[in-house]
């Protein structure tokens, strides 16, 4: 196990580690743009610089291996210098090479690069690079991408293969003339894009987005850390309330989903809660009028009970099925299952989750 010093701080670190994962395993703060753990690491955007006793020049702590006896310093004029270079270029091939219009954009206040430029005190870029506006890719039905606020970090690469695995994004070209080949356009269908929306979550910027941030800003929601209702594998995610309404979910790092969402869970999980013509009392069709009519619970279930109970003693329980709503959990599942089996006498039990 190597040993290592970080801002004077002796540190036995894992074979392996980086230098960024043994500072932050010492609750040490390193900034970072490009990086992100298990999707990617490839030390694009230099913010994660420091020193290393012995380097001629700052080395990127994200792609830098730990070495036994290392002496790392994370923050000195010289990094910091480093860091606004690095953060002054960046910018400069960014929208407005600007970050004095980042009220604008749909990821204000919740952008990566907006808060690490704020806290070096890089608002402008003294580089001059001529503006290309490229046309804004929408056709996605949720997801859209502004290719001129593209860092080329390659995050959203590394989520879609890495994580998401599915393969749909792509880096072309090298340097300043890397794109990013996204399949938003009008021919979005015909791609292996599953509108997952990693991608997005992955963007440090807004040049990946969910077509419903634009229905708020981060600094008017609050999050709850709930379950996804769709089906029994129990993501984990967290729903974005603004005014007491769900407007958003986002995949949570749950045991079972590891920071992932499928397209259901992401953006069908959510909308049917303020839904206008959602069923929110029982209903219990009127035999005369043919119209269904309101109804307290014990009168539903009442009439629930004692039909099943005339169905199964004149027919039999092989006669009736039980068939689940995938958005149960699955201890709403196992009960119901049980319940089938026990009072009605039936083992024609099924749920509808095909996913």
């Amino acid at each position: 196990m190597p040993s290592i010093t970080i801002d004077g701080i002796a540190l036995d670190v894992a074979e392996g580690s980086t230098i960024l994962d043994a500072a932050r395993v010492a609750g040490i703060r390193i900034p970072t743009l490009c990086f992100l753990k298990e999707r990617s690491a490839i030390a694009s955007c230099r913010v994660c610089v420091v020193d290393v006793e012995g380097f001629d020049q700052p080395v990127p702590s994200c792609a830098t291996s730990v070495q036994d006896g290392m002496k790392v310093t994370t923050s000195s004029p010289r990094v910091e210098a480093y860091r606004r270079i690095a953060l002054e270029l960046i910018i400069a091939d960014h929208g407005l090479d600007s970050t004095n219009y980042c009220f604008s954009c749909d990821k204000n206040g919740a952008c990566e690069l907006q808060a690490v430029c704020r806290e070096y005190g890089v608002l402008e870029s003294p580089y001059e690079v001529a503006q290309k506006r490229e046309p804004v890719r929408d056709e996605n039905p949720f997801l859209s991408y502004d290719p001129n606020l593209c860092i080329r970090c390659q995050r959203c690469v590394g989520a879609c293969n890495d994580a998401a695995r599915n393969h749909s994004l792509h880096a072309a070209k090298r340097g300043v003339r890397t794109l990013i080949e996204a399949p938003f356009g009008a021919s979005w269908r015909a791609t292996d894009c599953e509108s997952c929306g990693t991608c997005a979550q992955a963007c440090p910027t807004g040049a990946l987005t969910e077509k419903r941030r634009a229905a708020y800003r981060s600094w008017e929601t609050g999050r709850v850390r709930t379950t996804c209702p769709h089906c029994g594998v129990g993501c984990q995610l967290d729903l974005v309330v603004k005014d007491g309404a769900i407007v958003d979910a986002e995949a949570a790092p749950g045991p079972s989903n590891q920071g992932l969402l499928c397209v259901k869970g992401r953006s069908a999980s959510f909308d049917f809660v303020d839904a206008p013509d959602r069923i929110r009392t029982p209903l219990v069709k009127n035999r005369e009028t043919g119209e269904f009519e309101p109804a307290t619970w014990d009168e539903a279930l009442d009439l629930v009970a004692r039909r099943f109970t005339e169905l199964r003693d004149a027919h039999g329980g092989e006669s009736l099925a039980a068939f689940a709503c995938s958005r149960s959990t699955n201890e709403d599942i196992y009960l119901f299952q049980k319940m089938a089996r026990i009072s009605l006498h039936t083992n024609n039990v099924d749920c509808c989750a095909r996913v």
